[in-house]
């Protein structure tokens, strides 16, 4: 497969740079496994579920994890994507080519970090001078909530962005990006799904800022996904393996919970406790062992996450779904209005 077999046109003015208010008043195109698609609204969910399905929500919680910092005089600004340690992280640096092992970078007076490592593609490990919720806490204080770099902002994230950014249930601090399915949904829209019968599952996929590294070689299976940390609890596979068994679905919420499940299921569809890391990339032609359904927003041309919807729903339907969505004027991207897919066979 080439990486021009999923490229599409997208207009400029459908990238979304504002969720709409109040989260669940965004559109949802529901695409089944056989037939036209369906444009509906982000409320009509539960009716599109079935009582006996079991959605799975990914409950991670965004971090403040841009940080603008000095290497002596010069400016440095890096964003963390994958937690190594209590003390370390690994990041992207601007400008990354002047750091050099056992630089010190000074993020404020009594906060700061050491370069301990360099890769590629100007990532770099750094050393912090405290962890845990010591960091954390460091963090919310020097820290800027990461947006992805199709959202303008002249001066990076806001007020706004800071409740907006977040989904309701997230718990488990530790993401660099949200899962952006995960935005459209209230507490209001959550109490639905339980009163039509849909089980509410929480798994947890830390999302890194690798997801927004676009793909470069055009033989797209060269491509190699950074690795994440996700958990799924004991408790909450025996509930998705249950429900499964009585004939319910299983509903990803986002490419991120779907990416967790397929990652911890085995071959024959079940699944059990898991927690690790995880770099599954899914392209058309993957059999899925688990997820029936996928709720998930309209994403970038050429980028693994299209690629996903595809493998899923299938590549030409997906084509013309997207079409068909921008005809429409759904709005893309993280801020944008969602998708609910119909595995196809």
């Amino acid at each position: 497969m080439r990486l021009s077999d999923f490229d599409f046109h997208l207009p400029r003015e459908a990238i979304a740079q504002r969720p709409v208010t109040p989260r669940d008043a965004a559109r949802v195109l529901h695409l089944p496994a056989q037939g036209a698609p369906q444009d509906l609204g982000v409320r009509d969910l539960p009716r599109l579920l079935r009582p006996g399905d079991v959605a799975v929500f990914n409950d991670t919680r965004v971090i403040p994890a841009r940080l603008r910092g000095k290497r002596g005089t010069a400016s440095v600004e890096v964003t963390l994507h994958k937690r190594e340690t209590a003390e370390r992280w690994r990041a992207f640096a601007r400008p990354a080519r002047k750091l050099q092992h056992g630089n010190r970078i000074d993020f404020a007076e009594d906060f700061s970090a050491e370069v301990v490592e360099r890769g590629e593609g100007g990532d770099v490990l750094l050393q912090f001078d405290r962890g845990g919720a010591a960091l954390m806490e460091a963090l919310d204080r020097h820290g800027e909530l990461p947006l992805p770099p199709y959202i303008q902002r002249a001066g990076g994230a806001d007020t706004l962005d800071l409740e907006t950014y977040q989904t309701v249930y997230a718990r488990i601090a530790g993401a660099v990006a949200a899962p952006t399915a995960g935005l459209h949904f209230t507490p209001e829209l959550l109490q639905a799904l339980d009163e039509r019968g849909v089980q509410r599952v929480n798994a947890t996929l830390h999302v890194g800022a690798g997801t927004f590294l676009p793909v470069k070689d055009e033989d797209v299976s060269q491509h190699r996904m950074h690795a994440e940390w996700g958990s799924l609890s004991a408790e909450a596979a025996a509930k998705i393996e249950a429900a499964k068994t009585a004939g319910g679905r299983v509903v990803a919420i986002g490419t991120t919970a779907l990416r967790l499940l397929e990652s911890a299921a085995d071959d024959s569809g079940h699944i059990g406790a898991f927690e690790g890391e995880t770099d599954i990339f899914i392209l058309p032609g993957y059999r899925f062992k688990l997820v029936d359904l996928l709720m998930t927003n309209f994403h970038l041309p050429k980028s693994t996450l299209f690629m996903l919807v595809c493998a899923f729903a299938g590549q030409e339907r997906m084509r013309a779904a997207y079409e068909h969505a921008v005809n429409e004027g759904y709005r893309f991207f993280s801020f944008g209005d969602a998708s609910l897919l119909e595995r196809h066979a």
